[in-house]
């Protein structure tokens, strides 16, 4: 089992052209699986980490509804956002400067073979990443991603999560809210759930903070919790 991860910081970068570049990471992965069961093989898997800010992106995931997007073609413009129907599970979300996006392209088989337990371990590494800085962030039941005061009329989403997965196989990830303009969140029901609030880092705290600190800690907790050996830059 491979469990090193090579890292890369995209920084900023279109959405469309990071989906597609996390499409080929993972067909790379899973053509070298099914050669593997073809040919009897063992040739081992990579796996692969990715931060990246996008500029002023909505997306869908593949269960959403179009109702979530509050924007016509040429409101889209007006904002100077794009819209994309994508392959994630969960519904609409957006992505946009002074937010922490990371990708995990990872072969399961290498960690654990279990989406449940994936999908906790990324919104635990959140909750330590966030802590750290006096935030607490917790679950949501039936909600993926990191929440706070949950159970309270001041319930709010500081970090959204949707992924896919093909033979074990991950693309996607998630999305701290670190100093992003929340006001972009306005134009859509937030992964469609209605009456729940939406905050950052920076709303919290009252301050921004130091987006490659922030990574820092994110890795330091995600090598922890997922028994990383080591970030190969």
């Amino acid at each position: 089992m491979n469990r090193n991860i090579e890292l890369k910081d995209l920084s900023v970068k279109d959405y469309k052209e990071t989906w597609d570049y996390q499409t080929e990471l993972l067909q790379e992965t899973v053509d070298v699986k099914i050669s593997n069961r073809r040919n009897d093989l063992q040739e081992t898997t990579k796996n692969h980490f990715l931060f990246v800010e996008h500029p002023h992106v909505y997306t869908l995931g593949k269960s959403g509804d179009m109702s979530n997007l509050l924007l016509n073609e040429n409101q889209l413009k007006e904002k100077g956002a794009t819209f994309y129907k994508i392959n994630r599970g969960g519904d609409i979300t957006y992505h946009g400067p002074g937010q922490i996006v990371g990708y995990p392209i990872l072969d399961l088989e290498n960690f654990f073979t279990d989406i449940h337990k994936y999908l906790r371990l990324l919104e635990e590494t959140i909750i330590l990443t966030i802590a750290e800085y006096g935030i607490k962030g917790t679950r949501s039941e039936g909600e993926t991603g990191v929440w706070l005061d949950v159970g309270t009329p001041f319930a709010r989403k500081i970090c959204a999560m949707g992924i896919r997965s093909s033979r074990w196989v991950t693309m996607h990830g998630f999305a701290l809210n670190a100093n992003v303009n929340l006001g972009y969140f306005d134009n859509i029901i937030p992964c469609g759930i209605r009456g729940k609030a939406v905050t950052s880092m920076e709303a919290e705290l009252g301050k921004k903070v130091d987006l490659e600190e922030v990574k820092t800690k994110i890795l330091k907790h995600f090598k922890t919790l997922f028994e990383v050996n080591e970030f190969i830059s």
